[in-house]
């Protein structure tokens, strides 16, 4: 079967990394996969192998969602917004696919409605219709207003066959974050997390007994990576290792390094073998979206995590809330982020040691697949 996943990552590029986890699921399966991303190119993410369509870029205004970018900074007109429409109604007539995935909407990414709702159009003009699925992490941002809820019930029951929570219901069921009535109800299908599998231990143990600090592809992890560069004086026993990613990695790289000094404090770019440096560290310190959470997860490595919160972002507090209660996690607020806060969470999350996973299924892509396959099958 034929599979197009669109996708748009606004700030991170958690979004982007959970549709690639899905597509490469689908691909192995033996479908072929078409996912068409809307944001801006992540070159240090892994595409190989899948058909990759990439619509003309936008990103938000940092945490200002509703204010749109383009590559070059500039804000989104009405041409450049149109121009998204036309390739992604034209990709999905061309491609013509038995299933059709949107990642986040009609949950969220509100502000490119049009488009997703253009492409749902289409989608249901093809011949045959493909099946339609939403596909949503374990927590949302939860709506600012019952008629949010209204709309996007309303998107889902007349365009949608199914939504695809991407969640273990033993550790988190969407009721955390969303309403979920009895229609609503009738569409969901937990699949499990999406999680690549385990890495395994890097061949040359990079990262060995090291505090590694992340925070994701974007720009918002900037007080982090200052507080623990001041940590870093306070534990001098260990090597740091501040991983930067975005497109501007390099020139907060270099300011970064203004400021290290003789802190044991190492800093470069994001790293592809991430995961497997984890097997290794002495402990992680990172925020707390769906992907890092994963990793942490099932590398057990101990962990201090600082929910992101800036523009009222709730989502990765209440999933820090509901991961607190497991050893070797230590939860910081942003507004107690500092230099001597984050050392003392480091101390306590090593001396909790190695934790010993939860028993959570991590099978969420592979299961996609059969929920997708199955609903195809009973159209036919």
């Amino acid at each position: 079967m034929k599979i197009m996943i669109a996708v748009t990552h606004l700030l991170g590029t958690g979004h982007l990394s959970r549709a690639l986890t899905l597509g490469r699921a689908f691909r192995n399966a033996g479908h072929a996969v078409l996912l068409v991303s809307g944001g801006m190119p992540a070159p240090q993410l892994n595409n190989d192998g899948l058909d990759l369509l990439g619509l003309p870029p936008l990103r938000s205004d940092g945490t200002v969602f509703s204010r749109l970018l383009t590559e070059s900074s500039e804000v989104a007109d009405e041409a450049y917004l149109h121009a998204r429409i036309t390739a992604l109604q034209a990709a999905i007539t061309q491609f013509a696919p038995d299933v059709l995935i949107t990642e986040l909407y009609p949950f969220g990414r509100r502000v490119l409605a049009r488009e997703f709702q253009a492409l749902l159009q289409a989608a249901h003009e093809l011949t045959p219709r493909p099946v339609i699925l939403s596909s949503i992490r374990d927590i949302l941002a939860p709506p600012s207003k019952p008629s949010r809820v209204e709309q996007t019930e309303a998107m889902v029951t007349g365009f949608y066959d199914g939504v695809l929570v991407h969640s273990d219901p033993h550790s988190t069921k969407l009721e955390t974050s969303w309403p979920v009535s009895e229609a609503l109800a009738q569409r969901l299908h937990y699949t499990g997390y999406v999680a690549p599998p385990p890495a395994e231990p890097h061949p040359s143990q990079a990262g060995d007994g090291e505090v590694l600090v992340s925070a994701g592809g974007g720009s918002v992890g900037a007080p982090i990576f200052r507080a623990t560069i001041e940590a870093a004086r306070k534990i001098t026993n260990r090597r740091w290792r501040l991983l930067v990613g975005g497109r501007d990695a390099n020139a907060r790289i270099a300011e970064l390094r203004a400021h290290v000094s003789d802190a044991p404090v190492e800093i470069e770019p994001a790293r592809a073998d991430f995961r497997q440096m984890l097997n290794h560290a002495a402990a992680s310190v990172s925020m707390c979206g769906y992907n890092t959470t994963l990793d942490l997860l099932q590398s057990g490595i101990p962990a201090v995590l600082i929910p992101f919160d800036d523009g009222k972002e709730v989502e990765q507090g209440l999933r820090a809330q509901s991961l607190a209660r497991l050893p070797a996690i230590e939860v910081l607020k942003s507004d107690d982020l500092s230099p001597d806060a984050l050392a003392k969470a480091i101390e306590r999350a090593i001396a909790a040691g190695p934790r010993t996973g939860p028993d959570l299924n991590f099978d969420g892509a592979a299961r996609s697949v059969a929920i997708a396959e199955t609903l195809l099958e009973a159209r036919r």
